[in-house]
């Protein structure tokens, strides 16, 4: 089963028609891989945005998106992905700023850039003139950097912890001894020898688990005394129950019924 998914048509002429509409706010544009971008001064960047949603019918901001060269004098661009429902079509509208120059907002034509620019703020560190608003949002409260930048430390600046002793969260600076930081490129069926605070004083054990010592045999006993003879009675004296007891077994076996004997088998002459 083959997914229908909406065609994005190109809208003939439209490059054209935009550029001539925003005027000194237009600085370049780019056609790739089905995707329009315009590049637009920060000056300009309200008007431009207001001209694409009431005269082009791009009526919705889908996204805020921020991107960091650390090479260029204005290392940052901020891009702006607009939907037009009508036409089907999607353009993007980018800008460079600094770390110092703050961006204008684009809340008074989409409340919804009042969360995205806050994204961009908290990863990047680039402010936007006009948010009433502008708070971190992803990170946690005290956080210090922006961890989107390329020259943000991988381990940070600070590390969170839980406090025992003041009973609430707390910050403080990574430390990282060298002792924790061992590494090993063993197989992973070899596995590491690990160490742990103590184990100089055990007893050193060759590698690998011992193999299973056989359980010990049974110690053998000579029997020195001849087994006992099993005691029998030949009289009736020899019971040692007395007249008295031998006349009453003697007349309970008499009044015993007999043990019929088999029926011989019949052979034919």
């Amino acid at each position: 089963m083959k997914l229908q998914v909406p065609e994005i048509r190109p809208r003939e002429g439209f490059a054209d028609s935009y550029k001539a509409a925003i005027g000194a706010a237009y600085v370049s544009h780019k056609d790739a891989v089905g995707e329009l971008t315009f590049t637009v001064t920060r000056d300009g960047l309200v008007e431009a945005a207001r001209i694409a949603r009431d005269q082009f019918d791009y009526q919705q901001l889908m996204e805020i998106a921020g991107v960091d060269y650390p090479q260029r004098p204005e290392r940052f661009e901020v891009d702006y992905h607009l939907l037009s429902i009508t036409a089907n079509h999607r353009i993007r509208l980018k800008v460079t700023t600094s770390e110092e120059i703050p961006v204008p907002s684009l809340t008074g034509l989409w409340p919804v850039a009042g969360w995205l620019e806050r994204e961009v703020f908290d990863m990047y560190g680039v402010a936007f003139s006009g948010n009433s608003d502008l708070r971190r949002i992803l990170t946690d409260y005290g956080f210090e950097g922006y961890p989107q930048r390329k020259d943000f430390p991988l381990t940070g600046y600070v590390e969170l912890r839980y406090s025992e002793a003041e009973k609430r969260v707390v910050y403080e600076p990574v430390s990282l001894p060298q002792d924790f930081r061992t590494f090993d490129f063993l197989m992973p069926w070899e596995g590491p020898e690990y160490r742990l605070p103590g184990d100089e004083k055990a007893v050193p054990q060759a590698p690998g688990a011992p193999s299973p010592a056989p359980p010990p045999s049974a110690p053998k006993v000579d029997a020195k005394a001849p087994p006992a003879t099993p005691k029998t009675t030949d009289e009736k004296g020899d019971t040692g129950a007395g007249a008295k007891a031998n006349k009453a077994a003697e007349k309970k076996s008499k009044a015993a019924p007999r043990r019929k004997a088999p029926p011989k088998p019949r052979v034919k002459k």
